[in-house]
């Protein structure tokens, strides 16, 4: 038995080490491809900002004033008006976002439809192109994850490939966005995959690389922005970057409660007005523009409002304070009313607002020359943009790159230590979270419950359970229990309704009192037949058919029993699902994650 053993093994290994390396070549191929479809859509967000005077340089060379104005509300107006069009044509009627990628890879679904991908990137490219206060990196993020999904397609793949291809994808288009390959990594492990095996760093590695190294070196990618040589803070500044954090989870908040709550007011008012989809996103559009006739800085994605913002005495404090409130107020308002687009960008511009507002009254206050100002702008930003995404290190790691500054890494960790814990606490892990917790999927407390909550019981019924009618005699009960060896049957009427459950031990003990009570009786009388429906029901909750399999196991906590009744809202008794199968699914899905999250090849 050893040498076959032996043989088996040593046959198996090099077939399982062909596959991973053939998953590592496909990470790397599909890092190519998420790499150039990244920077052609950046190319054609901005080069559309410029045709269509969003850019502050195209605005500011455009030489027709009065005209200007007009363009200023019709171009939002007529593309938020597009862009409802486009939604028509998703089966969700919206454009689908991050949040969609990650309900696939933790509930195991996978197959990201490449339809609805494609229209979520074309919607989120017409946002952005007229000038929409929405982002760029989620639309690449879901783009990128459904060129994933789309390569462990067309090879066939299982779900647990197609998960690690979809985070291939996501590394890439970070990588590529930001120029930023320990972020991509980072933020597919931390967000999408939720789990660091070892089968998946190394394809999600090879996609950031090779992602990163198109985008720098082949297409010559700039990065976000450049910081220059800045100071060493103060010790006592450190103090002011945790303040920094506690402050910065509360308008992370505001901003994720402004979102969801022009969404909410979207869908009501939806319901009371004769409004048609398209208009909405139109609407929007029309309330944009004509806000940017004020302030033009609320336009587009605002990275030149970033880094203005880096920068001390760029903006003073009240101009800080306006854009900010602005800014969050107009990408609630475009993503809300139903624009295409991310809250990535948004959140970093809103970030780093409101670091620079605090860096600018602090050197009020304190006198302190504004030397590390950048290190409060650098704070704010992890501060909001963290808790939004999720993904504390993430966001460190891209301070990093993109600044290539220790000492700012650490000042922005000393921000992430308080902002997302104290946002998770007071609102949830993400925004992306909270939209699928609407959605009816809770991650709160891991994939594998989420898993649970998605299988439906109705895979698990079966109508080996036996099933007494309430007239049927006792004695025959018994005898019907002991032949299918059962320990229960329910009761169901002509019109086939439940009526309860009974026990074997029940209807023994009621046959034995019936039988007692012939023997006591008087000569001559028989007594009268016991009938199972004059025998109290056990207390047995019963499953409704779109329960789940999570359902199922909560309703097992408190009862004594081999199955549950699963009955329709009419009354009518559709079958049984025994306890055994409640366990071995439950234990066939804890073996697969584990296996996903564990294995090596």
């Amino acid at each position: 038995m050893k040498p076959l053993f032996a043989v088996t093994r040593a046959g198996r290994e090099p077939l399982a080490v062909a596959r991973f390396l053939g998953l590592v070549l496909l990470g790397a191929v599909i890092g190519a491809v998420a790499a150039l479809v990244a920077v052609g859509f950046v190319a054609a967000v901005l080069g559309l900002n410029d045709l269509l005077l969003i850019s502050p340089r195209s605005r500011m060379m455009f030489d027709h004033p009065s005209l200007l104005l007009v363009i200023t509300v019709a171009v939002p107006t007529l593309g938020g008006l597009a862009v409802g069009l486009v939604h028509l044509a998703i089966p969700e009627r919206r454009p689908h976002t991050p949040a969609d990628a990650i309900a696939a890879v933790q509930t195991r679904r996978g197959r990201l439809p490449l339809r609805a991908g494609g229209l979520s990137a074309l919607s989120a490219l017409i946002s952005l192109g007229a000038g929409a206060s929405v982002g760029q990196y989620g639309p690449l993020v879901h783009l990128g994850a459904t060129l994933g999904s789309l390569g462990a397609r067309l090879l066939r793949l299982g779900r647990s490939e197609d998960n690690v291809t979809i985070a291939c994808g996501v590394a890439a288009a970070i990588a590529t966005a930001f120029n930023a390959p320990l972020a991509g990594i980072v933020f597919a492990h931390e967000v999408v995959l939720r789990h660091y095996a070892l089968r998946a760093f190394a394809p999600v590695a090879a996609a950031a690389l090779v992602g990163h190294v198109i985008a720098a070196n082949v297409l010559q990618r700039g990065a976000l922005f450049h910081v220059a040589e800045t100071a060493v803070p103060r010790p006592w500044e450190f103090i002011a970057f945790l303040a920094i954090g506690g402050l910065g989870a509360l308008v992370a908040g505001g901003y994720m409660s402004t979102l969801l709550g022009v969404t909410r007011l979207a869908r009501r008012l939806a319901r009371r007005l004769p409004l048609a989809a398209p208009l909405r996103p139109a609407l929007a559009g029309a309330l944009l523009g004509l806000t940017a006739l004020w302030v033009p800085d609320i336009l587009g994605m605002g990275q030149e409002t970033l880094r203005f913002a880096t920068i001390a005495g760029a903006f003073d404090s009240a101009e800080l304070l306006l854009v900010l409130v602005l800014k969050i107020a107009a990408t609630g308002l475009c993503l809300g009313m139903g624009f295409g687009g991310g809250v990535f960008s948004p959140a970093l511009v809103i970030g780093t607002l409101f670091g620079a507002l605090c860096g600018t009254l602090v050197g009020q206050l304190s006198g302190a020359p504004q030397e590390t100002f950048v290190f409060y702008a650098v704070c704010g930003m992890v501060a909001v943009t963290a808790p939004v995404i999720g993904a504390p290190l993430t966001s460190l790691l891209i301070v990093f790159e993109l600044t290539g500054s220790y000492a700012l890494t650490t000042a922005a960790l000393a921000s992430v230590t308080l902002a997302s814990p104290i946002a998770a606490q007071l609102f949830g892990r993400s925004l992306f979270d909270i939209q699928l917790v609407e959605r009816g999927l809770d991650l709160s407390a891991g994939r594998g419950r989420a898993m649970l909550r998605g299988t439906p019981v109705m895979e698990h019924l079966t109508d080996e359970g036996v099933t007494l009618r309430p007239q049927t005699p006792v004695d025959e009960a018994v005898t019907a229990l002991c032949r299918a060896r059962h320990g229960e049957g329910y009761l169901v009427d002509a019109e086939g309704r439940y009526r309860g459950c009974v026990s074997l031990a029940d209807l023994e003990a009621a046959r034995e009192a019936t039988q007692q009570g012939m023997q006591n009786a008087p000569p001559g009388d028989s007594g009268a037949t016991q009938r199972v429906g004059e025998i109290a029901p056990l207390a047995r909750p019963v499953l409704a058919p779109d329960a789940s399999l999570w359902d199922a196991m909560a309703a097992l906590e408190d009862v004594i029993g081999e199955a549950l009744p699963v009955v329709d809202a009419e009354g009518a008794f559709l079958g049984v699902v025994f306890e055994s199968s409640i366990t071995r699914a439950y234990l066939a899905h804890g073996d697969e994650l584990r296996r996903e999250e564990h294995g090596t090849g």
